[in-house]
C-alpha cells in the first residue's frame, strides 16, 4: 500500500531552521509531483512548496527565499529545508504525492508532522 511518512518536525525558536523529510513507498516515486502543505489551527490547508517529477519548483509567497524543496528519487524522498522560521510558520506540515500518469491522478497524503516556532 501507499505510504508517505513525514519526519523532522519539532519545536524551534524564531529565526531557526528545520528540515522536513517525506519518505514514500508503494508508488513509482519518479512519476509523481510532490508537495508540502501546511495547516494551522482554524485555517485552510495551503500549499507551501511543490516540485514536479522534472524538479521544477514552486513556492508560496510566504515561503520564497526561506524554504527550499528538493527530491531524491534514489531515496524516494522529498525534503523541505526551512530557514528564518517565524511564529506564523507554526502548523502541521503534510506531504502530498500526485501522479502524473495519463488517466491516473491519484493523490496521496501523509499524516503530517508538527512544526512549532516559538521562543
Amino acid at each position: 500500500q501507499v505510504q508517505l511518512v513525514e519526519s523532522g518536525g519539532g519545536l524551534v525558536q524564531p529565526g531557526g531552521s528545520l528540515r522536513l523529510s517525506c519518505a514514500a513507498s508503494g508508488i513509482i516515486f519518479s512519476t509523481y509531483d510532490m508537495g508540502w502543505y501546511r495547516q494551522a489551527p482554524g485555517k485552510q490547508r495551503e500549499l507551501v512548496a511543490a516540485i514536479t517529477r522534472g524538479s521544477i519548483t514552486n513556492y508560496a509567497d510566504s515561503a520564497k527565499g526561506r524554504f527550499t524543496i528538493s527530491r531524491d528519487n534514489a531515496k524516494n524522498t522529498v525534503y523541505l529545508q526551512m530557514s528564518s522560521l517565524k511564529p506564523e510558520d507554526t502548523a502541521v506540515y503534510y506531504c502530498n504525492a500526485l501522479s502524473t500518469r495519463i488517466g491516473v491522478r491519484d493523490n496521496y497524503w501523509g499524516q503530517g508532522t508538527q512544526v512549532t516556532v516559538s521562543s
